[in-house]
């Protein structure tokens, strides 16, 4: 079956990582079967939407100093982090427009904030709020806007209760920079090392059901009203309650989670069987440029969850070589 830009599409994956990153324990001590240590993934994606995608590659490439892994021309792939990945769609040819609400914000972690505060500032980034640190907060951070209106928040997570489990997991996070001769203003030093995607929501306890004992996603953050589930060594999704989050909840919304995996065929057949929830494509679906596969489903409450494998191809040499690391 061939696919087209608006069905979803796909990424795919090396192999050690999956095993590395999510032998995870069962959720709440069920005996079902965990898809998510079953099947593994890779890498955490997220799908943002544009009209001017050649501008928005330039900010993220040139003003964040992030990698431009793979170019497809309607898409292009961007490194975050480790196992973090961010893609930036032509909003005419992906399966959503730029006029949906932007119900989605991106944390990119840092150990830099005043640095890249600084920086943004210097550079006119426009800001939705500043960097106010106050002592003793488990975290502190900023929120920039990218060039059409997407969240970005730079964020530190601080030794304190309630991050017990997540900061082990950040010490061994290596910050990723700009690649040597990249075009890019950002200063020497400065990078990320993981990401958390915001995700907004009306009913959380039905939420955290979903992913935690439904995909079998590990909590490691409760805050209260926004949790944080690790699903890959920098690869963070955290649902938010839409009452005190940055978003409001939205039918529509104009962003796709995607999860890198080794492994689509196991969890578009546990999708497919167990009913877990609703799939927008009845099969995996194959690029017909042979670049890559993958399936698309909504979860409870509308977002697009896409999983994705690439394959060898001269189009993911880079990407293919930034997942076997």
């Amino acid at each position: 079956m061939t696919i087209s830009h608006r069905s979803g599409w796909t990424v795919a994956v090396a192999g050690l990582l999956a095993i590395v990153l999510i032998g995870c324990a069962r959720s709440g001590g069920s005996d079902q079967m965990n898809p998510y240590s079953e099947f593994g993934i890779t890498a955490n994606n997220a799908f943002f939407y544009y009209d001017d995608l050649e501008e928005a590659t330039r900010f993220y490439s040139r003003t964040l100093g992030l990698r431009v892994i793979a170019d497809y021309g309607f898409a292009k792939i961007l490194q975050v982090a480790a196992t973090s990945y961010l893609t930036l769609i032509d909003g005419a040819m992906g399966m959503h427009t730029t006029d949906e609400p932007k119900t989605v914000a991106i944390a990119l972690i840092t150990d830099q904030l005043v640095e890249w505060y600084e920086y943004l500032l210097g550079e006119n980034v426009g800001m939705r709020s500043g960097y106010t640190p106050v002592e003793g907060r488990p975290h502190h951070g900023f929120v920039a806007y990218d060039p059409e209106g997407y969240l970005l928040e730079f964020e530190r997570f601080n030794p304190h209760p309630e991050n017990e489990k997540l900061m082990p997991i950040l010490e061994l996070a290596e910050t990723l920079y700009p690649d040597p001769g990249q075009e890019t203003t950002v200063p020497p030093g400065l990078g990320i090392k993981a990401t958390v995607l915001w995700l907004y929501y009306k009913d959380t306890d039905g939420i955290l059901g979903f992913f935690e004992e439904k995909l079998g996603f590990e909590r490691v953050v409760d805050q209260g009203w926004a949790w944080i589930h690790q699903t890959s060594p920098t690869g963070f999704i955290g649902p938010v309650d839409e009452t005190r989050g940055m978003h409001s909840w939205t039918g529509q919304k104009a962003v796709t989670v995607s999860f890198f995996t080794d492994d689509l065929e196991g969890w578009f057949s546990f999708v497919r069987d167990s009913g877990v929830y609703e799939l927008r494509t009845p099969e995996i679906e194959d690029d017909d440029e042979g670049r890559f596969r993958a399936f698309v489903g909504y979860d409870p409450e509308g977002y697009f969850l896409e999983f994705d494998t690439f394959l060898s191809h001269n189009l993911n040499d880079r990407l293919l070589e930034s997942l076997s690391r």
